[in-house]
């Protein structure tokens, strides 16, 4: 089942081929982790989600509150027996039909999909995972590059080629060629006691769980935190490189190219993180 401005309907839907967010990419998502009907950061989804609306120029419902859309998410889990359970959650919010490149109104409508996780809490296995850079296509740092839209040709790309190269995951640069995040969320690199990831200027998504590690690496006396350029040529001089979302929370790397990393400081922020989600 998914939640369709309120209506819970089956899942082989099918909407307009004239629909904005099909048609011309016109959409924001949000994609979220949800624990036992706990929302995970659902206050950092929800404040996100509403900046991005107005960089988008959407016009926000005045039924759209915090307590509105998290009763939607309920609805929609409860329909798809997953309240008990962990669970993968797509809200996109698309800009209703009409007009072309100019549209017709700014007005939205919503849709909430869902699916099983089976990991409660996150965690970090030794496990093998290697990336490299994605060269092809590159990111033009700006505003829009910081927004979750439904433009996501060069992640679809990126992923390709990860795949057809035999790697986990890839990292982007933009157009000035410095690093800006991996594809399917943001970066960090450990050097020594310094912890270091790309700035949103430079054209990095903001990401909520980049939020939630900046935090806790905040509260931590023994570290550096650092929000600055990161170069190609820092990557393989790191000890450690960690890529970070909401469903995953931290992923290390184990190779880049000839270099091995460990991933002792990614597991204790991980740790910290946990502690963090069972207080909260």
């Amino acid at each position: 089942m998914i939640n369709f401005n309120g209506e819970l309907l089956g899942e082989h839907t099918i909407l307009s081929t004239k629909n904005r967010g099909y048609a011309y990419g016109d959409a924001l998502f949000e994609t979220i982790k949800v624990v036992n009907g706990k929302i995970l950061f659902w206050e950092d989804h929800y404040f996100r989600l509403m900046a991005s609306m107005r960089i988008m120029r959407m016009e926000i419902p005045m039924s759209f509150t915090m307590e509105y859309l998290e009763e939607q998410i309920n609805r929609t889990l409860e329909a798809n027996t997953l309240l008990s359970s962990s669970s993968r959650v797509k809200l996109i919010i698309h800009r209703n039909e009409g007009g072309l490149y100019t549209p017709e109104t700014n007005d939205v409508s919503f849709v909430i999909s869902t699916s099983f996780l089976k990991d409660d809490f996150y965690s970090i296995t030794d496990g093998f995972y290697e990336i490299d850079l994605f060269k092809d296509h590159y990111v033009s740092p700006s505003l829009l590059s910081t927004l979750k839209t439904n433009n996501k040709a060069l992640n679809v790309v990126g992923s390709i080629y990860a795949k057809e190269n035999g790697l986990n995951n890839c990292l982007l640069l933009n157009t000035n060629k410095q690093v800006v995040e991996a594809l399917n969320g943001n970066v960090f690199i450990v050097k020594g006691n310094s912890i270091k990831t790309p700035p949103l200027s430079h054209g990095c998504l903001k990401g909520v769980m980049r939020t939630q590690i900046l935090n806790i690496a905040k509260e931590l006396q023994e570290f550096e935190l650092v929000e600055e350029s990161v170069s190609p040529f820092e990557l393989q001089k790191a000890d450690e490189i960690f890529i970070t979302n909401v469903i995953s929370g931290i992923q290390p790397v184990s190779k880049y190219r000839k270099k091995e990393f460990g991933n002792e400081v990614a597991k204790l922020l991980l740790q910290k993180l946990n502690v963090k989600i069972r207080l909260n």
